[in-house]
């Protein structure tokens, strides 16, 4: 069941997208060689709840961080850890926070010093797909016509759209629906109205979109080793258009 959300609950949600929009803002300024992901991890953690928040993914379904940390050629789900990142590395941080039990949820990939060529299109394409997508996002349109449109994008680049993993729904709690795949024929899914909460989240690989999962049962990786990016927003559907609750500009 979709949830319908009102004007009021809306603007909850929007402040707790504030806030992720600012520990982003935060982490781009930490990132460099040198810096570990469990220290980006544990300065979320403090900064969210220094701010009144708490980072949602922590404990669910057991998950024991505050942040997903995915390096390189892992897609989703990565494990902060102590070693440190690397010159030429791309990291994807990914955070849900709950402001007054209302949530938001946005994923961000960062370059990590000097890059190479191939890494900087991926994730120029990567970024560009996510906003081709919320163009979609109006009221009237179908999910199918955000997918098809970040696909025939994508792939139109030489990457390709992860199929495992959708955007969603969200609100009170993290996943709702509807699920909102990344790829897809247009014209086809619910339709969009005034009021839907959802996240669009293209995962994009620079080879194959299959991928595996670690022994640690959530880390997702390609499954030919190549380099895979995210970014993600959480957006309302308006009269007036997509809103952006995790807007950084």
């Amino acid at each position: 069941m979709i949830i319908i959300k009102t004007e009021q609950e809306i603007e909850k949600m929007k402040k707790a997208g504030e806030l992720l929009a600012k520990v982003h803002k935060e982490i781009a300024k930490m990132i460099k060689p040198g810096i570990s992901t469990h220290e980006i991890d544990q300065f979320v953690e403090n900064y969210l709840l220094d701010h009144g928040a708490i980072p949602e993914q922590k404990g669910y379904q057991g998950y024991p961080y505050a942040t997903c940390a995915s390096i390189n050629d892992e897609i989703c789900h990565g494990f902060p850890r102590k070693e440190p990142l690397k010159d030429g590395d791309i990291v994807t941080i990914d955070m849900v926070v709950n402001l007054d039990g209302w949530l938001a949820d946005s994923a961000w990939t960062y370059p990590v010093g000097n890059i190479s060529d191939e890494a900087r299109k991926l994730l120029d394409v990567t970024k560009k797909a996510l906003y081709i997508g919320i163009e979609k996002a109006v009221v009237g349109n179908r999910i199918g016509d955000i997918s098809h449109a970040i696909q025939s994008y994508v792939e139109s680049e030489g990457f390709s759209v992860v199929r495992d993993f959708v955007g969603h729904g969200i609100g009170r709690k993290m996943h709702e629906d509807p699920q909102v795949p990344h790829f897809g024929k247009p014209g086809r899914g619910p339709r969009l109205v005034e009021g839907m909460v959802i996240t669009i989240e293209p995962m994009v690989n620079a080879g194959g979109y299959t991928c595996t999962i670690d022994d640690n049962n959530w880390t997702a990786r390609t499954i030919d080793g190549k380099l895979s990016a995210q970014y993600e927003h959480t957006i309302a559907i308006s009269k007036e258009g997509p809103l952006i609750l995790t807007d950084q500009d």
